[in-house]
């Protein structure tokens, strides 16, 4: 188990801590706990000082590894292997199974609250049930939409819920379903493992072309039904007009929900129709390729090696901070900043960034994160903190992807760590 808070990472595991086995399968928190499940050590209560362990020997937990956690006001459920489901009020524990309820199922694999239900989602090929304490409602192939009695993944949205099973993605919003799968979507794959609501619009760039789905409706542009110049989209950034996307052969395009422009070597000052990363600033779409290009509608501005302090010519990511500062990532010459007038170039020898192969890039406030082969750099504009496997809960130092969430938590993506 690891946590970081944006300043430190701390790591928990058998040897250092008292988690009760290394394969952490579910984890839950409510009023400053975090409620862990383990593969085969029970479930785990963590307050930040003191642990809590729950097992088969010491508690009413019927089974030692819990796949699905939820937080139902005061209540803990707990989802097992193939022991059911159990409930724990931070006293008593009530456990349901096949044989003392309408449970139909004891493999749960997923968790969700709504409004005094619980649902779960049922391996072993048992679908989805629902209880409110007294009642089950089961639902399966056999009797409603679900598209798969082997339910994966839950998440509610408002009155609606998402269900992911192994043969598509079901919207059920208590009297009717609507089904998501590779025949009437353009859902990827009909293997659901996980998801997230956010109530926007999704923009997924593809190796086949992008799609947007609205929590409605799939929309999917490509070559042949749209202006999309490559059906391989590598970089995605949205204005107050639309969407910018980034091709790795056809340039840049803009699409407002009606009319598309594309700008190419062909038709623009573009140098090169890759397009690895974008960013806004303001009115400009910033434009990653081999140099970095700055179009504000009208003029075209274009940087490289030969006309401008930009340390490496290939951009492989890009970010704009509060100050309208453009910070880029280059795949060989480090990081560069630019203000609009002023260079500021930042490598190996001259800071503390641990590599010059800058394949990621966050602005947290005036902190910027930079993932690179050596691990995440973090940069005040004055002090350098390198976060590596050797000194840090970083899995893997080669960092492809960083976000900050809304808690300002840093997100790192990496390449075999996770």
């Amino acid at each position: 188990l690891a946590m970081f808070d944006g300043a430190d990472w701390r790591v928990y595991d058998t040897r250092n801590s008292e988690l009760p086995h290394d394969a952490v399968m579910s984890l839950a928190t409510d009023h400053g706990n975090i409620w862990i499940g383990t593969g085969e050590g029970g479930l785990a209560k963590f307050d930040d000082t003191s642990w809590t362990i729950h097992d088969t020997t010491n508690s009413g937990l019927p089974d030692n590894a819990v796949t699905a956690l939820a937080i139902d006001g005061n209540n803990v459920l707990v989802g097992t292997a193939e022991s059911g489901l159990a409930e724990f009020d931070g006293t008593r524990w009530a456990v349901y199974d096949t044989t003392n309820s309408g449970l139909p199922r004891n493999s749960v694999w997923s968790l969700a609250g709504d409004d005094g239900y619980v649902w779960m989602g049922l391996g072993e090929r048992g679908g989805l049930a629902k209880f409110d304490g007294t009642n089950w409602t089961r639902y399966n192939t056999s009797d409603c939409g679900l598209p798969g009695n082997h339910v994966i993944a839950l998440a509610m949205d408002g009155s609606k819920r998402w269900i992911g099973t192994s043969n598509g993605l079901a919207k059920f919003d208590g009297s009717n379903w609507t089904v998501y799968n590779t025949s009437n979507s353009d859902l990827p794959h009909e293997l659901v493992h996980a998801f997230a609501v956010d109530g926007i619009d999704v923009w997924i760039g593809k190796w086949n072309g992008l799609a947007k789905f609205d929590g409605s409706d799939w929309t999917v542009y490509d070559t042949e039904n749209s202006s999309l110049p490559d059906n391989i989209v590598r970089s995605l950034a949205v204005d107050d007009d639309g969407i910018w996307i980034g091709t790795y052969r056809g340039g840049v395009a803009s699409f407002d929900g009606t009319n598309w422009e594309v700008h190419n070597t062909s038709n623009s000052e573009m140098p090169h129709d890759e397009v690895l990363a974008l960013a806004i600033d303001g009115s400009s779409i910033w434009i990653g390729t081999w140099g970095l290009v700055e179009f504000d509608g009208t003029n075209w501005t274009a940087y490289d090696q030969s006309n401008s302090p930009l340390p490496y010519n290939r951009i492989y990511t890009l970010a704009v901070d509060d100050n309208d500062i453009i910070w880029i990532g280059t795949y060989g010459g480090g990081l560069a900043e630019l203000d609009g007038t002023h260079w500021t170039v930042y490598d190996t020898t001259n800071s503390g960034l641990p590599g010059d192969v800058i394949r990621s890039l966050a602005i947290d406030g005036n902190t910027k994160w930079i993932g690179t082969g050596g691990g995440l750099a973090e940069f005040d504009g004055s002090d350098w903190t390198v976060h590596n496997t050797s000194n840090s809960g970083l899995p893997d130092d080669l960092v492809f992807a960083v976000a900050v969430d809304g808690s300002e938590n840093i997100w790192s993506g990496t390449w075999m760590g996770g």
